[in-house]
């Protein structure tokens, strides 16, 4: 930190294509400085990292609101005393009661302040609340188009029914904590197992079992071949494949699992076109 010559200031959640203007506005020594409110849920904890080669300081805000602009300027400055950019988006606003904005900012800080415009897609403007509002309504491709990447989950294996290898087709069970769960629904997904460096091609299932113990459940059906998951894996979000319904029977159930296998297959085809 104390040789960072320039910050990018925000929450940041998600990472998306509008935090990535604001990180491309850094130099070499750049710092990424995270407002923590508690409430990040599509990059939880540290999981921001993955998406910028910079380093990136957790503050919480709670540690910071109750300061005048002034003083939210001399905190910075000790932090970081190299500081000669400060990056924020047009709509930043810091200090007590977000009473201070960026043309604050420019006239308390001595050095640059690059203020970087609203960044949009397909002329619709980007932020972190539009991407949880696509996912709660199933819209993945949207979602991953505002997000610049797929969105991923992240969850620690668990038992399940085992009615999956019995009964229907195999399954990964998770428990996912923190992440926001998109819609229930099916999705063609990709899955990477552990540690290992590559995804699987995949289909998974996240609501409620409806059709059989009512239980929620996060599970994914890897599609080519058998794996072993011993403590956790990544879900990553393509393309939505139908809502979560309620079956008559499993032989029903196991008839649009088979049609759901065959549409996400296709799905992921394009993806090597």
């Amino acid at each position: 930190m104390r040789k960072s010559t320039s910050i990018a200031i925000g929450g940041f959640d998600g990472m998306h294509i509008g935090h990535q203007a604001l990180f491309r506005e850094l130099d070499d020594n750049g710092t990424i400085v995270v407002i923590e409110t508690g409430y990040a849920n599509l990059t939880p904890d540290g999981f921001r990292q993955r998406y910028t080669k910079h380093r990136i300081v957790y503050l919480k805000l709670g540690d910071i609101r109750h300061l005048d602009g002034a003083g939210f300027i001399a905190f910075l400055e000790k932090k970081f005393p190299k500081l000669k950019k400060i990056v924020v988006g047009y709509d930043f606003h810091f200090g007590k009661d977000r009473k201070y904005s960026y043309e604050d900012l420019k006239q308390l800080f001595k050095g640059d302040v690059v203020v970087v415009e609203e960044v949009k897609h397909n002329n619709d403007s980007v932020h972190s609340h539009k991407i949880r509002a696509k996912l709660q309504i199933g819209d993945i491709k949207g979602a991953n188009d505002f997000l610049g990447h797929n969105y991923t989950i992240v969850g620690k294996r668990v038992d399940g029914q085992g009615l999956g290898s019995r009964e229907l087709v195999p399954t990964i069970n998770l428990s996912v904590k923190d992440f926001l769960l998109p819609k229930e629904g099916v999705y063609a997904t990709l899955t990477r197992i552990d540690d290992e460096e590559h995804f699987h091609p995949s289909v998974s299932f996240i609501g409620h079992r409806i059709t059989t113990d009512g239980s929620f459940a996060v599970e994914t059906h890897i599609l080519d071949g058998t794996v072993t998951c011993k403590e956790k894996a990544e879900i990553s979000f393509v393309d939505f494949i139908r809502n979560n319904e309620k079956f008559d029977s499993l032989e029903n159930l196991k008839e649009a699992i088979k049609k759901d296998i065959t549409i996400a297959n296709r799905m992921l085809k394009r993806l090597e076109l």
